[in-house]
């Protein structure tokens, strides 16, 4: 495969500037996919940050998208009601899903309704293998957040879930409530075509410059562990999260 590419790093003074920016680059990047394949996959996560962006998508964008081509996943879950207040799921569609023309069978929510975890997550990467034709699922676009101790998705520090190698879905405890999650691992991220991690908040700063600058362990930090084996990362940061990095004065500069 082909070396991993350097991380690009995009400054933004704000949330709301990083989200206009980045709706907009993804409406070209979901453009290039279906350019020369009949659909494209994208990964959503929950969060504040990325409720702008779906925000932005769905208003200025909604018209530009072929949403009837473009397939959504998760790259984790609360193990709570699909109507939770804290379900990313129930965030996506609230700011999303719902104010977009896109199918009922192109939305791909991680099942949280079954008795126990470990089925829902089998039943989740079962739904991946339906989608993916070849032995790893090959996502166009990961979108993920970081913790401010570094943990992404649901691949918190110490979790036997960020060593994983075989497994595509692992049903995890978080050190936060609620404490039962679902997960993908590593490996399917670290496949994608493209991840983007959204980074907002002061809080974050710390862990942005540990996992830009130094040399953590994925285990330590697992935001870390993310790095695509044939595509590119790319760290969409407001002010704020970047206050400890030094970066390019002019907004939205990859570097």
């Amino acid at each position: 495969m082909a070396a991993q590419l350097t991380p690009a790093v995009r400054p933004f003074p704000d949330v709301a500037s990083l989200s206009r920016a980045a709706a907009r680059e993804l409406r070209d990047r979901i453009a290039s996919a279906l350019a020369v394949r009949p659909c494209c996959s994208i990964v959503l996560s929950g969060g504040r940050t990325p409720r702008e962006l779906y925000r932005a998508l769905a208003t200025d964008f909604r018209d530009d998208i072929p949403w009837d081509r473009v397939h959504f996943f998760w790259g984790d879950e609360r193990y709570v009601p699909a109507d939770d207040p804290r379900s990313n799921y129930r965030l996506a569609r609230e700011a999303l899903l719902d104010r977009v023309p896109v199918p009922p069978q192109n939305v791909h929510p991680m099942p949280t309704d079954l008795p126990d975890p470990e089925d829902a997550a089998e039943a989740y990467a079962e739904t991946l293998r339906a989608h993916f034709s070849g032995p790893w699922p090959r996502f166009d676009l990961v979108l993920l957040g970081m913790g401010s101790d570094g943990h992404t998705a649901s691949l918190f520090p110490g979790s036997r879930a960020v060593v994983e190698k075989e497994r595509w879905v692992m049903a995890v405890r978080a050190p936060v409530k609620p404490l039962r999650r679902l997960t993908l691992t590593l490996p399917v991220i670290n496949r994608a075509r493209m991840v983007w991690f959204l980074v907002s908040g002061a809080e974050r700063a710390s862990a942005l410059r540990t996992v830009l600058v130094g040399s953590p362990a994925p285990q330590r930090c697992p935001a870390a562990g993310v790095r695509p084996i044939n595509g590119g990362v790319t760290w969409w940061v407001d002010a704020a999260s970047a206050a400890k990095l030094r970066l390019p004065a002019r907004s939205g500069t990859g570097v």
